[in-house]
């Protein structure tokens, strides 16, 4: 029996974890649970669960959930804030951690859990892009594992040797990236000047957060994959290949010196990565519809258009600047979209407000966890100012 921390249970990867488990009792418990500000739907999974700790990010609202666990009558825990995060993420209530929360608020979570020795199913890809030699040093240290969760990085672990270490020694030339190009795809600049957040939200192929709706919208989901991926399976920058495959059937590709490309197919549904990740190296049901390639027909690739979408080349130059750039990269993304949700910073201002902060906020080495931080308030200050001066 495995248990499970779900560190974001109550977004949608949190849902499609929980759905997982729930398939199979007899081998996951979801151990500990946490959500950002939603205590009646973390209550409510905890009804459902029964998790031996409940975790609400912001500390203003753990009385409210212990009220409402006690009144529900669980002897489910409940804490709150960062440090309960870390101590749960490292401690002996999970051997295996879903790492879902969106943003550089799982950062420290996710580093705990590496230091621990746990198994870490990344859905999280900024604690990737912001420290990503720091997890790695964490993970050397602890002997944790990290199985992806993101459905591209998910399909190239799943194409690539078992057994693997340097990524020429395995023959590997190549690494394609898949993006379904969004809602935007196929648009000119022009036609994305009065675009509204809700517009930017519908996904044409997969249920996500508003957030990484966004981002999947401007081309910055696919940039903060380039550079996870680099980190996850060592892959210089050239070695990594953005294509556009509208369908969000293959989930990305891996390309050998042979001529051979192994690709990773399945219906967009979030589960199948997740299952994979939870049993691995075994598989289990995820219940997921097999994929009917007749019913597709065919399947198709393009370019992307790093014209229009600016934000795929912005994460590239971040990746070769190096050291807090990425950590930069993401800030000022954050923030960018933040205010684009809450309609006070046009769609097509996102990138030029992360244009503008790299180029104000000088990278300094990646050596600890204290320089990234500072990186990334330096980062949210300067964008904030950016934006106000030059935007609003």
């Amino acid at each position: 029996m495995k248990n499970v921390a779900v560190y974001g249970a109550t977004g949608s990867i949190g849902s499609s974890a929980l759905d997982v488990i729930a398939r199979h009792p007899q081998r996951f418990r979801a151990s500990v649970l946490t959500a950002q500000r939603k205590v009646d739907e973390l209550v409510a999974l905890c009804a459902r669960f029964r998790p031996e700790l409940a975790i609400i990010a912001d500390p203003a609202l753990e009385r409210s959930l212990r009220e409402k666990l006690a009144a529900a009558g669980m002897a489910t825990r409940a804490a709150s804030g960062e440090a309960a995060m870390r101590e749960a993420a490292g401690g002996p209530l999970c051997d295996t951690l879903i790492a879902a929360i969106v943003g550089a608020a799982g950062l420290e979570s996710t580093l705990a859990a590496a230091r621990a020795g746990k198994r870490l199913l990344l859905a999280n890809k900024e604690a990737v892009v912001m420290a990503g030699a720091l997890l790695a040093e964490a993970l050397a240290a602890g002997g944790g594992t990290i199985v992806p969760v993101d459905s591209e990085h998910n399909a190239i672990f799943q194409c690539l040797p078992r057994e693997r270490g340097d990524l020429a020694a395995c023959g590997v030339r190549k690494i394609l990236l898949t993006a379904s190009g969004g809602p935007f795809r196929g648009k000119q600049r022009d036609e994305l000047k009065s675009i509204t957040p809700d517009q930017a939200c519908a996904h044409p192929n997969w249920v996500m957060g508003r957030k990484i709706s966004v981002d999947s919208a401007t081309l910055m989901n696919k940039g903060l994959e380039v550079i996870e991926a680099h980190w996850l399976f060592g892959a210089a920058p050239e070695q990594i290949e953005v294509v556009v495959h509208p369908q969000s059937i293959v989930h990305s590709l891996v390309e050998y010196a042979d001529g051979s490309v192994l690709a990773q197919l399945g219906n967009p549904d979030m589960r199948t990565a997740l299952a994979h990740a939870l049993a691995w190296p075994e598989r289990i049901d995820a219940g997921v519809s097999p994929l009917d390639l007749l019913k597709i027909g065919q399947l198709h690739f393009h370019a992307p258009d790093r014209v229009t979408f600016r934000c795929l080349d912005l994460a590239y130059q971040a990746l070769a600047t190096g050291g807090t750039a990425p950590a930069v990269l993401n800030a000022a993304n954050e923030i960018g979209v933040a205010a684009f949700l809450e309609g006070s910073l046009p769609f097509l201002a996102i990138a030029e407000l992360i244009e503008e902060t790299l180029a104000a906020v000088p990278a300094e080495p990646q050596t600890t966890l204290d320089a990234v931080i500072y990186a990334d308030l330096t980062a949210r200050r300067e964008a904030q100012r950016i934006m106000r001066r030059a935007f609003c």
